[in-house]
Protein backbone atom coordinates (compact mmCIF):
# COMPACT_ATOMS: atom_id res chain seq x y z
CA UNK A 1 0.00 0.00 0.00
CA UNK A 2 2.82 2.57 0.47
CA UNK A 3 3.66 2.12 -2.98
CA UNK A 4 0.39 2.59 -4.09
CA UNK A 5 0.47 5.73 -1.88
CA UNK A 6 3.90 6.80 -3.98
CA UNK A 7 2.13 6.35 -6.97
CA UNK A 8 -1.02 8.52 -6.36
CA UNK A 9 0.70 11.26 -5.01
CA UNK A 10 2.49 11.24 -8.07
CA UNK A 11 0.20 10.78 -10.72
CA UNK A 12 -2.25 13.25 -8.92
CA UNK A 13 1.34 15.99 -8.69
CA UNK A 14 1.51 15.10 -12.45
CA UNK A 15 -1.95 15.92 -13.28
CA UNK A 16 -2.40 19.15 -11.09
CA UNK A 17 1.18 20.68 -11.85
CA UNK A 18 2.61 20.59 -7.95
CA UNK A 19 2.41 18.89 -5.07
CA UNK A 20 0.60 21.75 -3.11
CA UNK A 21 -2.47 21.47 -5.35
CA UNK A 22 -1.78 17.42 -5.00
CA UNK A 23 -2.32 17.73 -1.65
CA UNK A 24 -5.36 19.62 -1.55
CA UNK A 25 -6.75 16.69 -4.02
CA UNK A 26 -5.57 13.92 -1.50
CA UNK A 27 -6.64 15.72 1.84
CA UNK A 28 -2.64 15.81 2.96
CA UNK A 29 -0.05 17.72 3.15
CA UNK A 30 2.42 19.28 0.63
CA UNK A 31 5.26 18.20 2.47
CA UNK A 32 3.73 14.55 3.14
CA UNK A 33 2.92 14.14 -1.21
CA UNK A 34 6.60 15.42 -1.71
CA UNK A 35 7.52 13.01 0.63
CA UNK A 36 5.50 10.21 -1.34
CA UNK A 37 7.25 10.68 -4.29
CA UNK A 38 10.49 11.08 -3.09
CA UNK A 39 10.31 7.36 -1.40
CA UNK A 40 8.71 6.07 -4.72
CA UNK A 41 11.61 7.70 -6.42
CA UNK A 42 14.25 6.10 -4.35
CA UNK A 43 12.40 2.77 -4.57
CA UNK A 44 12.62 3.01 -8.27
CA UNK A 45 15.93 4.32 -8.45
CA UNK A 46 14.99 7.20 -10.83
CA UNK A 47 14.15 11.13 -10.69
CA UNK A 48 10.18 11.35 -11.59
CA UNK A 49 10.29 15.06 -11.38
CA UNK A 50 12.41 18.16 -12.08
CA UNK A 51 11.83 20.25 -9.16
CA UNK A 52 12.05 24.10 -9.01
CA UNK A 53 10.38 26.85 -7.03
CA UNK A 54 7.75 27.92 -9.34
CA UNK A 55 6.80 24.30 -10.74
CA UNK A 56 7.14 20.83 -10.93
CA UNK A 57 8.76 19.12 -14.84
CA UNK A 58 8.11 15.48 -15.27
CA UNK A 59 11.54 13.75 -16.59
CA UNK A 60 11.54 11.72 -19.41
CA UNK A 61 11.42 8.79 -17.06
CA UNK A 62 8.98 10.51 -15.59
CA UNK A 63 6.31 10.92 -18.76
CA UNK A 64 7.05 7.21 -19.59
CA UNK A 65 5.65 6.01 -16.11
CA UNK A 66 2.88 8.64 -15.91
CA UNK A 67 1.85 7.24 -19.43
CA UNK A 68 2.30 3.68 -17.86
CA UNK A 69 -0.10 4.33 -14.41
CA UNK A 70 -1.81 6.67 -14.66
CA UNK A 71 -5.39 5.13 -16.72
CA UNK A 72 -4.62 1.90 -13.99
CA UNK A 73 -4.11 3.75 -10.75
CA UNK A 74 -8.34 5.12 -10.52
CA UNK A 75 -8.68 1.34 -11.87
CA UNK A 76 -6.63 -0.72 -9.12
CA UNK A 77 -8.40 2.16 -6.09
CA UNK A 78 -12.10 1.18 -7.04
CA UNK A 79 -11.37 -2.34 -6.54
CA UNK A 80 -9.44 -1.92 -3.67
CA UNK A 81 -12.31 0.10 -2.01
CA UNK A 82 -15.24 -2.15 -3.35
CA UNK A 83 -13.57 -5.45 -2.19
CA UNK A 84 -12.77 -4.30 1.25
CA UNK A 85 -16.00 -2.41 1.65
CA UNK A 86 -18.06 -4.99 4.33
CA UNK A 87 -20.15 -7.17 2.62
CA UNK A 88 -19.40 -5.59 -0.88
CA UNK A 89 -21.41 -2.63 0.05
CA UNK A 90 -21.25 0.74 -1.31
CA UNK A 91 -18.75 2.72 1.10
CA UNK A 92 -16.47 5.91 1.23
CA UNK A 93 -16.89 9.86 0.65
CA UNK A 94 -19.07 10.53 -2.46
CA UNK A 95 -18.22 14.21 -3.45
CA UNK A 96 -20.98 15.80 -6.32
CA UNK A 97 -20.92 18.91 -7.51
CA UNK A 98 -24.46 20.44 -8.79
CA UNK A 99 -25.66 24.66 -9.00
CA UNK A 100 -27.18 25.93 -6.49
CA UNK A 101 -30.66 26.14 -7.32
CA UNK A 102 -30.79 22.69 -9.18
CA UNK A 103 -29.34 21.12 -6.18
CA UNK A 104 -31.50 22.36 -3.88
CA UNK A 105 -34.76 21.93 -5.34
CA UNK A 106 -34.57 18.07 -6.94
CA UNK A 107 -31.33 16.08 -5.49
CA UNK A 108 -31.01 17.68 -1.67
CA UNK A 109 -34.73 16.45 -0.89
CA UNK A 110 -32.99 13.03 -1.96
CA UNK A 111 -30.46 12.76 0.70
CA UNK A 112 -32.60 11.22 3.64
CA UNK A 113 -33.61 8.67 1.24
CA UNK A 114 -30.21 8.04 -0.53
CA UNK A 115 -28.60 7.66 3.30
CA UNK A 116 -31.43 4.96 4.16
CA UNK A 117 -30.30 2.72 1.46
CA UNK A 118 -26.81 3.37 1.64
CA UNK A 119 -26.05 3.93 5.42
CA UNK A 120 -22.18 3.53 4.69
CA UNK A 121 -21.96 6.58 1.76
CA UNK A 122 -21.00 9.96 3.42
CA UNK A 123 -22.10 12.47 0.90
CA UNK A 124 -19.97 15.33 0.14
CA UNK A 125 -22.38 17.45 -2.31
CA UNK A 126 -20.99 21.35 -3.09
CA UNK A 127 -23.89 23.82 -4.51
CA UNK A 128 -22.11 26.10 -6.55
CA UNK A 129 -23.07 27.74 -10.02
CA UNK A 130 -19.63 26.98 -11.53
CA UNK A 131 -18.39 24.23 -14.00
CA UNK A 132 -16.34 22.07 -12.15
CA UNK A 133 -13.15 19.88 -13.31
CA UNK A 134 -14.00 16.40 -12.20
CA UNK A 135 -10.63 14.85 -12.64
CA UNK A 136 -8.60 17.99 -11.32
CA UNK A 137 -10.88 18.76 -8.22
CA UNK A 138 -11.60 14.71 -7.54
CA UNK A 139 -15.53 15.29 -8.04
CA UNK A 140 -17.06 11.92 -8.70
CA UNK A 141 -19.88 13.18 -10.33
CA UNK A 142 -21.42 16.37 -11.40
CA UNK A 143 -24.98 16.86 -12.25
CA UNK A 144 -26.16 20.31 -14.59
CA UNK A 145 -26.11 21.80 -17.84
CA UNK A 146 -23.45 22.80 -19.87
CA UNK A 147 -20.17 21.43 -18.36
CA UNK A 148 -17.63 20.56 -21.00
CA UNK A 149 -17.11 17.13 -22.10
CA UNK A 150 -13.53 16.83 -21.85
CA UNK A 151 -11.53 13.52 -22.15
CA UNK A 152 -12.41 11.00 -20.02
CA UNK A 153 -15.98 12.39 -19.22
CA UNK A 154 -18.95 10.09 -19.29
CA UNK A 155 -22.39 11.93 -20.08
CA UNK A 156 -26.16 10.80 -19.29
CA UNK A 157 -28.61 13.37 -20.28
CA UNK A 158 -31.42 13.25 -17.39
CA UNK A 159 -33.71 15.21 -19.14
CA UNK A 160 -34.10 18.46 -21.82
CA UNK A 161 -35.05 21.42 -20.16
CA UNK A 162 -37.39 24.12 -22.07
CA UNK A 163 -38.23 27.71 -20.81
CA UNK A 164 -41.48 29.65 -20.65
CA UNK A 165 -42.98 32.96 -20.19
CA UNK A 166 -45.48 33.22 -17.06
CA UNK A 167 -46.55 36.01 -14.73
CA UNK A 168 -49.03 36.48 -12.26
CA UNK A 169 -52.91 36.13 -12.50
CA UNK A 170 -52.79 39.34 -10.69
CA UNK A 171 -50.41 41.09 -13.22
CA UNK A 172 -52.75 39.90 -16.26
CA UNK A 173 -56.32 40.78 -14.71
CA UNK A 174 -58.09 43.42 -16.70
CA UNK A 175 -55.21 43.15 -19.68
CA UNK A 176 -56.03 41.70 -23.30
CA UNK A 177 -53.52 38.82 -23.17
CA UNK A 178 -50.49 38.68 -25.95
CA UNK A 179 -51.77 36.92 -28.56
CA UNK A 180 -48.42 37.14 -30.80
CA UNK A 181 -44.65 37.53 -29.31
CA UNK A 182 -44.54 41.10 -30.94
CA UNK A 183 -47.02 42.08 -28.38
CA UNK A 184 -45.18 41.48 -25.44
CA UNK A 185 -43.40 44.75 -26.32
CA UNK A 186 -46.54 46.29 -24.69
CA UNK A 187 -46.06 44.51 -21.48
CA UNK A 188 -43.70 45.19 -18.49
CA UNK A 189 -40.97 42.89 -18.43
CA UNK A 190 -38.55 41.06 -16.26
CA UNK A 191 -35.20 39.77 -17.89
CA UNK A 192 -32.45 38.18 -17.38
CA UNK A 193 -28.63 38.73 -17.21
CA UNK A 194 -26.19 36.63 -18.94
CA UNK A 195 -22.99 36.26 -17.09
CA UNK A 196 -21.73 34.34 -20.07
CA UNK A 197 -22.69 37.22 -23.02
CA UNK A 198 -22.17 39.92 -20.20
CA UNK A 199 -25.67 41.35 -21.53
CA UNK A 200 -29.35 40.59 -20.95
CA UNK A 201 -30.45 37.59 -22.85
CA UNK A 202 -33.16 38.01 -25.48
CA UNK A 203 -36.06 35.46 -25.83
CA UNK A 204 -35.65 33.29 -28.61
CA UNK A 205 -39.51 31.76 -28.65
CA UNK A 206 -40.22 28.88 -30.90
CA UNK A 207 -43.24 26.73 -31.54
CA UNK A 208 -43.75 22.81 -31.91
CA UNK A 209 -44.42 23.60 -35.43
CA UNK A 210 -40.76 24.94 -35.89
CA UNK A 211 -41.43 28.70 -36.23
CA UNK A 212 -38.91 30.87 -34.56
CA UNK A 213 -39.05 34.21 -32.95
CA UNK A 214 -36.47 36.84 -31.28
CA UNK A 215 -37.86 39.45 -28.76
CA UNK A 216 -36.09 42.07 -26.68
CA UNK A 217 -38.25 44.33 -24.71
CA UNK A 218 -37.31 46.73 -22.67
CA UNK A 219 -37.07 45.20 -19.45
CA UNK A 220 -38.51 47.00 -16.26
CA UNK A 221 -36.26 45.07 -14.36
CA UNK A 222 -33.13 42.79 -14.89
CA UNK A 223 -32.03 39.80 -12.36
CA UNK A 224 -29.92 36.97 -12.93
CA UNK A 225 -31.40 34.57 -11.14
CA UNK A 226 -34.72 32.18 -12.33
CA UNK A 227 -35.50 32.09 -8.45
CA UNK A 228 -35.95 35.70 -8.29
CA UNK A 229 -37.45 36.02 -11.80
CA UNK A 230 -39.96 33.80 -10.28
CA UNK A 231 -40.70 35.79 -6.87
CA UNK A 232 -40.91 39.08 -8.85
CA UNK A 233 -43.40 37.79 -11.20
CA UNK A 234 -45.49 36.82 -8.08
CA UNK A 235 -45.21 40.39 -6.84
CA UNK A 236 -47.12 41.34 -9.93
CA UNK A 237 -44.33 43.47 -11.64
CA UNK A 238 -44.88 41.77 -15.09
CA UNK A 239 -43.80 38.64 -17.81
CA UNK A 240 -40.87 36.96 -16.95
CA UNK A 241 -38.82 33.76 -18.84
CA UNK A 242 -38.09 31.00 -16.82
CA UNK A 243 -37.12 27.00 -16.90
CA UNK A 244 -39.96 24.79 -16.70
CA UNK A 245 -38.17 23.27 -13.33
CA UNK A 246 -38.17 27.19 -11.68
CA UNK A 247 -41.93 27.90 -13.49
CA UNK A 248 -43.35 24.49 -12.56
CA UNK A 249 -44.30 24.36 -8.45
CA UNK A 250 -45.66 27.84 -9.27
CA UNK A 251 -47.82 26.66 -12.20
CA UNK A 252 -49.31 23.64 -9.94
CA UNK A 253 -50.51 26.08 -7.72
CA UNK A 254 -51.72 28.51 -9.80
CA UNK A 255 -49.80 31.46 -8.58
CA UNK A 256 -48.34 32.27 -11.83
CA UNK A 257 -49.75 31.12 -15.36
CA UNK A 258 -48.25 30.61 -18.93
CA UNK A 259 -48.23 33.52 -21.23
CA UNK A 260 -48.33 32.28 -24.77
CA UNK A 261 -48.63 28.71 -24.00
CA UNK A 262 -47.97 27.70 -27.20
CA UNK A 263 -44.40 29.23 -27.40
CA UNK A 264 -41.17 28.42 -25.45
CA UNK A 265 -37.49 27.94 -25.32
CA UNK A 266 -35.22 25.76 -25.67
CA UNK A 267 -32.56 25.61 -22.28
CA UNK A 268 -30.61 22.68 -23.02
CA UNK A 269 -30.32 19.51 -21.04
CA UNK A 270 -29.56 18.69 -17.12
CA UNK A 271 -27.11 15.99 -17.55
CA UNK A 272 -25.31 13.20 -15.04
CA UNK A 273 -21.14 13.79 -15.71
CA UNK A 274 -18.44 11.15 -14.31
CA UNK A 275 -15.57 9.59 -15.28
CA UNK A 276 -14.90 6.83 -17.70
CA UNK A 277 -13.45 4.02 -15.71
CA UNK A 278 -13.54 0.71 -16.31
CA UNK A 279 -14.21 -0.18 -12.97
CA UNK A 280 -15.88 2.18 -11.22
CA UNK A 281 -16.86 2.81 -7.68
CA UNK A 282 -19.78 1.36 -6.07
CA UNK A 283 -20.45 4.36 -3.79
CA UNK A 284 -20.61 6.28 -7.38
CA UNK A 285 -22.37 3.57 -9.71
CA UNK A 286 -25.51 3.46 -6.93
CA UNK A 287 -25.42 7.49 -6.72
CA UNK A 288 -25.70 7.57 -10.47
CA UNK A 289 -28.37 5.12 -10.77
CA UNK A 290 -30.43 6.54 -7.91
CA UNK A 291 -30.70 9.96 -9.77
CA UNK A 292 -31.29 7.93 -12.98
CA UNK A 293 -34.13 6.59 -11.61
CA UNK A 294 -35.52 9.20 -9.27
CA UNK A 295 -35.84 11.56 -13.09
CA UNK A 296 -37.25 8.14 -14.61
CA UNK A 297 -40.14 7.54 -11.80
CA UNK A 298 -41.21 11.23 -11.60
CA UNK A 299 -41.47 11.60 -14.71
CA UNK A 300 -39.32 14.93 -15.00
CA UNK A 301 -38.41 15.02 -18.51
CA UNK A 302 -42.08 15.02 -19.38
CA UNK A 303 -42.93 17.39 -16.56
CA UNK A 304 -39.98 20.17 -17.85
CA UNK A 305 -41.36 20.33 -21.04
CA UNK A 306 -43.12 22.59 -22.50
CA UNK A 307 -44.70 21.01 -25.59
Amino acid sequence: METLRGIESFVRSAELGSFSAAARRLSMTAGGVSKNVGKLEADMGVRLFQRSTRKLTLTEAGEQFLQQVAGGLDTIQAAIANTSNAGGKPAGTLKVGMAMAFGRDQILPLLGEFLRLYPDIKPDWRFDNRQVDLIAEGFDVAIGGGIQISPGIVMRQLAKVHLILVASPGYLKNKILPKTPEDLYTFDTLMRFSQTTNRVTPWHLRTKTGEQVTVEPLPRAILNDPEALCRAALMDLGIVHVPMPHATPYLRDGSLVRVLPGWYSEGGEISIYFTAKKLMPAKTRVFIDFVIEHFRKQDLAKRWSAI
